[in-house]
């Protein structure tokens, strides 16, 4: 019986995990694309001067395309 206990908290314990990297990587996901918003807000007010004044939301947007992937469970458990 304590050997199937102990498994049973493992396992619900991988689960848990599984789910913590799972929705921290959705919340990243989600920051990107607050990210992309206000990219495209900057593009559409600032017009023709959109190069200089939303430099810093570019470089932004595009480090967090790079770092902030979606990764699912089997990344995690491989």
């Amino acid at each position: 019986m304590p050997l199937d206990e102990a498994r049973v908290a493992e396992y619900k314990a991988r689960l848990a995990e599984r789910e913590r990297v799972i929705r921290e990587s959705w919340v990243r996901t989600m920051e990107a694309k607050l990210v992309r918003e206000k990219l495209d807000h900057c593009y559409e007010t600032e017009g023709v001067n959109h190069m200089e004044s939303c430099k810093e939301l570019r470089d932004r947007y595009i480090d967090m395309l790079r770092q902030n992937r979606v990764q699912g469970y089997k990344h995690i458990d491989v």
